[in-house]
């Protein structure tokens, strides 16, 4: 201010950018500075009005004028522009208010304070709206003060931040160099939400791909400095992991602000603020409080302080806002919701809420703001920040610099060795790449080396000590043995050959040192941080005056903790601060936290660093924290596995897999997450040792026991996430980590046992991560793993780590991230994968560069089985590079390529390089997205099995005719090919034929396909002539219709046969007409030998349906003809009639919609044998001209005929007109199946064949199948069915037309009526008729609805009808009504009624029916709810007329009132000669009326009458006893008694049988299941002389009973009948007395010892002999039953000597006697003499085929053999086939059981029962019968009357088998059950089928 020309030349030299500025500025500005000059420069205000084209030149003339002007005058000028201007750079307006002055004070006080306006124009005016023209000249008096303590404040924060840096640089390694720091960027997201996928490190130089899946940092970097520079007025969010030096980094730009250099602009006012300070803040502040008392107090008063503040608010600009570490907030910033309120600055707030309101704009809105965090913590950020970028870790450069720097004073030395160990560690190598811990690193590396040093040195000494001795007695010895004058010191040849022996040893301890050295580096990160604590906790030890004490193990080459030296107490008192910290969520330590000696000795080692902290008073405090919060994690994990402070409660609750996908919800933590990490580290077995130390220290007691059971814990807890099948990829990823950190092996292979294939998505993958992965995978051996690999990043040193994974067999890479540069990596790699057997590098990046490395690589995988390069961008030259190496991988099974941006060629490449692979299966590719290869495997071609042909599909193609050429000599080129596939893409008439021209070359076995290609009927004229020129093509099928479809078959895809292969052509959905046969038959020429012909659905019609037929004859060879869906009419229908009688070689014509649908012809090969023919109308409307106009051309067929009307609507009375069939001979069927619905019709149809002796069965159903056969059968074998029809209501008059008709009817077999609806009213009507029908064998009323009134009525048919032999009624759900007519031989009648709720009078009337009843023999009346006291008068009824007759009723009470009932009946009837009660069946048999006549007594009490009782009960109770015992004295005719009762007391028994004993007329006891004590024995003995029959099965003796009893049989000669079933408690003695008891038996007719053996107390076989011996003499032997007895060979080879004298053998059980084949024939030939054989049991035995080929030849013989049992034997299917044609003759049978026979080969059994009319009872269970033998049973069943069941359970059968015994049933009433359980029937199908025959039974019961 001075010097006059000072101002002038200032604004001379910043002319330029006050230019720039002012050009900038309203109009209204620039008049205002233009009325600062004087009046004669009023041009430049004429200047100003001329326009705003010249605004920019009126500026320039402005300055210049100023430049010239008087000093004060340029003052003013310079003043006025600092106040009106805006945007002047802050470093301009200090310098240009300097220089002015306060010269222009006068001059702003007389400026008017009003305003002038000026009218609003258009856009292409100059003016404004109106403004302004001058500031309140309060606020420009008051901006220069402002700007003045603004300046000085800045000042004073520069003085801060150097002073702050001072201490921060101090021993700093390296510089700090912006420049040099290098940064990824991430474009913010200011706009929507999404969840952060954990950014890592990226390969720096590479391309950068799509932010896909890990929602990436894309692989593009820059420097710090450049990333910063244009952050002015944003926020900046620079992110990196802890330890990445970003405290450091915002300390180095406060230093540059300072020296005005760096990104930040000097003009900004720096305010660096932690995070970690801010956390102390806890009460409410403003923005000057937290700029003031908690940054840096200003020096001035409060006017200082409100100026500098009002200064920041009116120009937030001009500050920076640094947040250094928001990951160490422990609270969560949340953006705000989008609003323009800004805060009140003066308002006291949360921190937290000042932070933010900096971050969402609404504080100090314009201002610079960089945030610094880790990575998780960015999306925090999300939608807050302008810019995102990631410090990126240190390459190998930036750590070899740093390891340089660090050893490069007095340890230079160990500079080399250091990096050369940190190199070779990976964990080291990896802790590196941050600088913090490469610092921690360096340190441990130090410490290491310098130990390896101090041993060495004293090596040295201790050798240099050795060697001075041996010299010393060397010279010694020497003076004594030389003279003089001879130097001794002369080396002799051997000691120089010594010297250099021993030179190369130390050169070699040399070389070996390094080695060494790394060996001791511990192998996990865990134990690494514990040598590198101990290592700082070294230093501070040396450091010190006195040596502490410490504790250590011995020094070992390889890496132990024997071999460290600790510091146990130290390390506890560390542990428990940093425990303490982690559990309170503190990182930093106020000096009164730490205790002084843990302080001091932590400060000195380095392992705590001292920062400064301002309190919430704004004081300054000294503070401390960790070196780096991984260091307090990991002593905080030492302190959780050696203090008993931390329960496991604590440990599990802090044990828990972190995961790297984080989202907004997580909780906010200031740690790294790497606690979890750490314990199991410490959980190693190699830490033990270590820990225990600890422990000790710690003053835990039995520390070594208590640090193994925290281990196990720990590892307990692993082993659980090991099992754990839910874990996301991230947290599979920790999972391993944790695992190596273990070092536990069998941890690791549980891990893979459970997710065999890892699978890893969307996050970011680092070399260690790798390295833990291998250390899994490497754990399960040849067995192998799977690593997938999904858009995850990685760096390309990863591929080196997973080199060293000697397991992999399966490993995928799925992103756009692999490039070839990842390919080229992965090539060097692959051939170290020998186990690798699928490679996936799909969805990427990949080009032909890289398919080029990949295919190199892959040379040299010889166990390679499947590769994926599909999705990616390698065109036909990468095709090509995959293609080269197919024929090398003689493994290959599968190969993808498909989405690769390929043409045709790529597809022909390929094929032609797979014609020449042996094992080439399939070429697949479907336009450019699909392109696939598989391949046959290595263990198929070395095997007898036929080799599959290979097949090639080449889809969606653009084909010419030179690259169909080009494809055909590919093709020539293989040996076969299957199956040819070009469908789709664009063809011509060219190209087709040159494809034709090539198919007689090519080797095709099955077919070509080519769908979408032929389109008109000239194409397809060229394909159709193959037929006759290729001998091969056997099928071609042809559709010109969308979709257009062309397949050519060839004779290697049908089956083989012995005449000449079919040929078959198909031109379906063709749109051809009838002049469009003359083309197709002209294609086909004279020889094309076509057997099938399909026209259907065209547009044929009649006229081309005669052209075919006149065809026909040039068609010799063929079959069948398909011309249906071609609009035939009726008149074409009578064509095909009269064409199927005039053409011997048309069989079958099969016609729906008459003819507007289905039309099918059907030829014979074979005219030599005529055949039936058959024409079938199906789903047709006819009328009476129809059916007149077919059926008249029909009647002309000489031939056999089947006529068929299914599920037609005859209109009208177009019925009747079926009768002139009658006069057709040949007609065999005629089937109007589900076509007539109605009774009327029903009726007519068969009114029309009446009068037809040819008719042999009838069966009508409206809706089950309904036809009329017509042959020449006997009378009564005319079967007529007529079911599920109504004749209720206005049908009923019906009936009697039905009635007339039958009656005039010949006799038929069999009439079924059931199901329609008859009632009482219709069936009574019926059996009023019944005299006058002509029926064999049954009638079949049931399910007609009727009552217990019906009932009565058709059980009267007994009486009324003597041709009636049974009647079955049950009134129950399955409504069975049942008359059985008399057969030939028989006279018995029966009754059976069940179900049927019967009432009392019901049950009287059906009493008195059958007393008038002639011959009636049996009476069955089951569950019809029957009282007790309605059968004692029915019983009394039944006794007004005497009549021998058996009546059974069966209730479920009547187990309860036996005895009672018992007492009844025989008080009521003296009819009653046999009574029996078997638990709920009472039994009774009636005298019969000679019987009565022949009694002297009949005129005795009727209970005097009985002879015979059986009582077989659960319990009799004492009342019950008693009223037997008083029952059976009365009986003084008894003869019989049978008492079985269960549980029953022994008293019981006892007073029994003191009764039998004195009812003098008992000849036959049967005692069966009851308890046999010595006084009931002493009374059986006296009671056995006079007994002819004695049954003591399942009996149970007393010791002296039972010999007494034995002893006592010996006496027994008139015994005829004696049973001993399962009297196993027989002794030695008891056996001898029964055998000579036997001897003594002579007249034994029944012999029953089932189960006798089995625990005899001596060798069995002499026990079987020794019985077999006492049977010799049984010569009247009827029946014997010798189950269980094992006697095997010998006993049968006894046995069957005796055979052939038991001539009157009727009945013979061998189970379970081990009949084996060689003994079987024996017994089987023996049992030739035994021609009265009624049952045969071998079941349980080991018969086979050979036993099975006897009864073939035996069993002809036994012409009476009923039952046949082989059960449980081993017969194969010949043996099976064998006893089918045994079981033809045997015409007797009416039982045979061949349950698990071991074959299922049974349908032949089941088809022989055909021939054995009498059959009952059909066991074929547990065999895994197939449907074969259940619709073979269904084809017996109408021919077996009697069978009542068939057992199928547990077999193969499905609801096809299941299906065809439904359908056979409705004909055959006789069986009652067909079991079921355990088939091959769904529970729904169970249920239908149940539904539809309740006979059918699913269930185990």
């Amino acid at each position: 201010m001075d010097d006059d020309g000072n101002v002038n030349s200032v604004l001379a030299q910043e002319f330029s950018e006050l230019l720039r500025i002012l050009r900038c500025q309203p109009d209204s500005v620039i008049m205002q500075l233009s009325q600062t000059a004087e009046s004669d420069a009023a041009w430049l205000n004429r200047q100003a009005a001329a326009g705003c084209a010249a605004a920019s030149d009126r500026v320039e003339a402005m300055l210049e004028y100023f430049r010239y002007a008087t000093t004060a005058e340029c003052c003013n000028f310079l003043q006025m522009v600092c106040l009106l201007c805006e945007d002047i750079p802050m470093h301009l307006e200090s310098r240009l208010m300097s220089v002015a002055g306060y010269a222009c004070t006068d001059y702003l006080k007389n400026l008017p304070t009003e305003t002038a306006t000026l009218e609003d124009a258009d856009t292409t005016s100059c003016e404004r709206d109106q403004q302004p023209l001058t500031p309140p000249a309060e606020e420009q008096l008051t901006k220069r003060p402002r700007i003045d303590h603004w300046e000085h404040y800045k000042s004073e924060v520069a003085g801060l931040l150097q002073r702050r840096w001072k201490r921060v640089s101090e021993g700093l390694v390296k510089d700090v160099q912006p420049d040099k720091i290098w940064v990824s960027i991430r474009t913010a997201n200011r706009a929507r939400d999404r969840p952060d996928q954990t950014p890592g490190p990226v390969e720096r130089g590479s391309r950068t791909p799509e932010p896909d899946g890990d929602y990436g940092w894309p692989e593009s970097r820059l420097t710090l400095e450049s990333f910063l520079r244009g952050c002015a007025g944003k926020v900046t969010v620079l992110a990196g992991q802890a330890g990445s030096g970003k405290t450091l980094l915002m300390s180095s730009l406060g230093q540059q602000w300072t020296e005005q250099l760096g990104p930040i602009p000097s003009s900004q006012l720096f305010v660096l603020l932690e995070f970690r300070q801010l956390n102390l803040l806890s009460a409410p502040l403003s923005l000057s409080e937290l700029l003031f008392q908690h940054y840096l107090p200003p020096n001035g008063d409060n006017d200082a302080k409100q100026a500098i503040v009002d200064y920041l608010l009116s120009n937030p600009e001009q500050s920076c806002w640094v947040l250094d570490g928001y990951d160490e907030f422990q609270k969560k910033l949340k953006r705000q919701k989008v609003q323009n309120e800004p805060l009140d600055s003066d308002k006291p707030l949360p921190v937290a809420e000042l932070v933010s309101g900096l971050l969402n704009r609404r504080l100090l809105a314009g201002s610079t703001v960089l945030v610094t965090c880790r990575v998780r913590d960015v999306m925090d950020l999300d939608g807050l920040s302008d810019k995102v970028g990631q410090l990126l870790s240190w390459d190998h450069r930036e750590i070899q610099d740093y390891v340089n720097s660090f050893f490069g004073g007095k340890d230079g030395n160990l500079g080399a060795d250091a990096a050369e160990l940190l190199f070779s560690s990976r964990h080291l190598l990896d802790m590196s790449s941050l600088p913090a811990l490469c610092n921690i690193c360096c340190v441990y590396l130090q410490h290491l080396l310098h130990q390896r040093r101090d041993a060495e040195e004293k090596q040295i000494l201790e050798e240099k000590e050795v060697e001075a001795k041996k010299k010393q007695v060397e010279i010694e010895g020497k003076g004594a043995q030389f003279p003089d004058g001879v130097d001794s010191r002369t080396d002799s040849p051997s000691q120089k050959s010594q010297r250099s022996k021993k030179g190369e040893a130390v050169e070699n301890a040399i070389m070996d040192r390094l080695t060494c050295t790394l060996a001791q580096i511990p192998p996990t990160q865990t134990q690494i941080y514990l040598a590198a604590v101990a290592a700082f906790l070294s230093l501070y030890q040396r450091g010190g005056n006195d040596r502490a004490e410490t504790s250590g193990f011995p020094q070992s080459t390889e890496f132990t903790w024997r071999a460290q030296t600790l510091h146990p107490a130290e390390l506890c008192e560390l542990s428990r601060l940093a425990w303490g910290g982690l559990e309170e969520r503190k990182i930093v330590f106020l000096e009164e936290d730490v205790p002084q000696h843990t302080l001091e000795l932590s400060l000195k080692a380095g392992l705590l660093s001292q920062v400064e902290f301002r309190r919430q008073d704004g004081s300054l405090v000294n503070a401390y924290c960790f070196v780096h919060l991984t260091v307090q994690e990991f002593l905080a994990a030492l302190r959780i596995m050696t203090s008993s402070d931390v329960s496991d409660a604590q440990l599990k609750k802090r044990f828990s897999l972190k995961t790297r996908w984080t989202t907004k919800s997580d909780q906010k933590t200031v740690f790294t997450d790497s606690l979890y990490l750490y314990v199991c580290g410490l959980a190693s077995s190699d830490c033990a040792p270590a820990l225990a130390l600890v422990a000790n220290a710690a003053g835990l007691k039995g520390a070594k026991t208590w640090v193994q059971k925290r281990q196990s814990l720990v590892l307990k807890l692993l082993e659980a996430l090991c099992h754990s099948a839910a874990l996301t990829g991230p947290k599979i990823l920790q999972l391993c980590h944790c695992v190596q950190e273990s070092q536990n092996q069998q941890l690791a292979r549980q891990v893979v046992s459970v997710r065999p294939t890892l699978e890893l998505r969307n996050f970011w993958l680092l070399p260690s991560d790798i390295d833990a992965l291998v250390f899994v995978v490497n754990s399960v051996g040849n067995r192998g793993a799977g690593l997938d690999f999904g858009a995850c990043s990685m760096e390309l040193e990863c591929l080196d780590a997973l080199s060293r994974c000697q397991h992999i067999r399966y490993l995928s890479f799925r992103s756009r991230k692999y490039g070839d540069k990842f390919a080229e990596k992965l090539s060097s790699a692959l051939p170290r994968f020998t186990t690798l057997s699928k490679l996936e590098f799909s969805g990427a990046s990949l080009t032909a560069v890289g398919a080029a490395s990949l295919a190199s690589g892959l040379q040299n995988c010889p166990s390679i089985t499947e590769l994926n390069f599909s999705d990616n961008n390698l065109q036909d030259e990468g095709i090509g590079h995959i293609a080269d190496i197919l024929a090398k991988l003689q493994n290959l099974v599968s190969v993808k390529l498909g989405r690769n941006n390929t043409s045709l060629k790529a597809a022909e490449c390929l094929v032609k390089q797979a014609s020449s692979c042996l094992n080439i299966q399939h070429v697949h590719a479907d336009g450019i997205k699909d392109l696939m290869l598989t391949f046959s495997q290595k263990s198929d071609l070395n095997s007898h099995k036929i080799k599959p042909e290979p097949a090639v599909r080449l889809l969606n193609q653009k084909w010419t005719k030179p690259d169909m050429q080009n494809l055909a000599k590919s093709l020539t080129c293989f040996p076969s090919l299957s199956v040819l596939d070009l469908s789709g893409g664009e063809w011509d008439e060219e190209t087709l034929k040159a494809l034709t021209q090539f198919v007689p070359r090519l080797s095709i076995s099955e077919r070509i396909i080519l769908d979408g290609i032929c389109s008109s009927v000239r194409c397809m004229g060229v394909i159709t002539a193959l037929l006759p020129r290729c001998p091969s093509v056997v099928e071609m099928r042809i559709r010109l219709q969308d979709p257009v479809q062309v397949s050519v078959v060839f004779s290697g895809g049908r089956e083989k046969t012995a005449n000449a292969p079919s040929k078959m052509l198909c031109l379906s959905c063709c749109s051809l007409e009838p002049n469009d046969l003359e083309r197709v038959w002209k294609s086909l020429g004279t020889s094309s030998g076509l057997s099938e012909l399909d026209l259907s659905c065209n547009k044929l019609g009649d006229k081309g349906l005669k052209k075919l037929l006149d065809f026909l004859h040039r068609l010799s060879k063929v079959r069948q003809v398909n011309f249906s869906d071609n609009g035939v009419s009726v008149d074409g229908v009578a064509m095909l009639a009269d064409a199927l009688c005039s053409c011997n070689r048309l069989t079958q014509i099969y016609i729906s919609d008459g003819g507007k649908d289905q039309v099918m012809l059907q030829f014979s090969s074979d005219t030599s044998q005529p055949r039936t023919k058959v024409f079938s109308v199906i789903k047709s409307s006819l009328t009476p001209f129809d059916v007149n106009k077919v059926c008249r051309k029909l009647v002309q067929c000489r031939l056999s005929l089947e006529l068929e009307f299914i599920q037609c609507s005859f209109v009208e009375k177009s019925i009747e007109h079926l009768r002139v069939l009658q006069r057709m001979p040949s007609l065999q069927k005629l089937n109007v199946s589900h076509s007539i619905t109605s009774t009327a019709d029903a009726l007519t149809l068969i009114s029309c064949f009446s009068d037809s002796r040819w008719v042999s069965s009838v069966e009508l159903s409206p809706q089950n199948e309904s036809f009329f056969h017509f042959d020449a059968v006997e009378e009564d074998q005319v079967n007529f069915r007529l079911t599920d029809f109504s004749f209720k209501g206005a049908n009923f008059v019906l009936l009697d037309r039905l009635l007339e008709i039958l009656q005039q009817a010949r006799q038929l077999s069999h009439l079924d009526l059931s199901g329609n609806q008859l009632e009482d009213e219709g069936v009574s009507s019926l059996l009023g008729s019944l005299l006058r029908l002509r029926v064999s064998s049954y009638i079949n009323l049931s399910k007609n609805r009727l009552s217990p009134v019906g009932l009565l009525n058709v059980a009267r048919t007994l009486c009324s009808c003597t041709d009636v032999s049974a009647v079955e009624v049950s009134l129950g759900d399955d409504e069975r009504c049942l008359i059985w007519f008399r057969q030939k031989g028989g006279g018995e009648k029966t009754l059976s009624v069940r179900d049927s709720m019967l009432q009392r009078d019901h049950l009287l009337s059906l009493a008195n029916i059958l007393s008038n009843g002639l011959s009636l023999t049996k009476v069955k009346l089951k569950n019809n709810l029957l009282q007790s006291e309605w059968i004692e008068n029915f019983v009394a009824v039944l006794n007004s007329n005497q009549r021998g007759c058996t009546v059974s009723i069966e209730e479920s009470w009547i187990s309860d009132e036996a005895v009672r009932l018992l007492r009844r009946c025989l008080q009521h009837s003296k009819l009653i000669q046999t009574i029996r009660i078997d638990h709920t069946k009472l039994q009774l048999v009636l005298m019969n009326n000679t019987d009565m006549c022949q009694d002297r007594e009949a005129t005795l009490p009727a209970q005097l009458m009985a002879k015979n009782i059986s009582f077989f009960s659960n319990t009799l109770g004492v009342e019950g006893a008693e009223l037997l015992c008083s029952l059976l004295p009365s009986l003084t005719n008894l003869t019989s008694i049978s008492v079985g009762i269960k549980d029953s007391p022994v008293s019981v028994v006892e007073e029994l049988l003191q009764v039998i004993l004195e009812s003098t007329a008992v000849e036959r006891l049967s005692l069966s299941g009851v308890v046999i004590s010595d006084a009931a024995a002493q009374t059986l003995t006296k009671l056995l002389p006079r007994l002819r029959s004695l049954n003591m099965a399942h009996c149970a003796w007393l010791a002296a009973g039972r010999l007494q009893l034995m002893e006592a049989l010996k006496e027994c000669t008139a015994l005829e009948d004696l049973c001993l079933d399962a009297a196993t408690q027989l002794n030695e003695e008891c056996w001898g007395c029964l055998a000579q008891a036997l001897r003594n038996m002579n007249a034994l007719q029944i012999l029953k010892l089932n189960e006798i053996v089995i625990n005899s107390g001596q060798l069995e076989a002499d026990v079987v002999l020794e019985l077999l011996a006492g049977m010799e003499e049984l010569t009247q032997i009827q029946e014997i039953e010798l189950g269980g007895w094992r006697m095997a060979d010998r006993g049968i080879h006894k046995l069957t000597g005796m055979l052939p004298v038991w001539k009157d053998l009727r009945k013979i059980s061998l189970s379970k006697n081990l009949v084996n084949d060689s003994s079987g024939e024996k017994l089987l030939e023996a049992l030739r003499s035994c021609s009265r054989l009624e049952e045969l049991h071998l079941s349980s035995n080991l018969l086979g085929d050979l036993s099975a080929a006897s009864m073939a030849l035996v069993l002809p013989s036994m012409t009476q053999l009923a039952v046949l049992d082989l059960s449980e034997n081993r017969i194969g299917s010949e043996g099976l086939l064998s006893l089918s044609r045994a079981v033809m003759s045997l015409k007797s049978l009416q039982k045979i059981h061949l349950t698990s026979v071991g074959d299922s080969a049974l349908r032949a059994v089941a088809a022989s029962l055909s021939h054995c009319p009498f059959i009952q009872d059909v066991g074929l269970g547990w065999n895994n019968c197939g449907d074969d033998v259940a619709q073979e049973l269904a084809k017996v069943l109408p021919f077996c009357h009697d069978l009542a069941r068939i057992d199928l359970e547990c077999n193969s059968v499905s609801a096809a088998g299941v299906e065809a015994l439904v359908k056979a049933l409705r004909s055959c009433p006789a069986p009652q059950v067909i079991r079921l359980w355990k088939n091959k029937v769904s529970l729904n199908e169970a249920q239908r089928f149940s539904q539809m025959e309740r006979r059918l039974n699913f269930s185990s019961t």
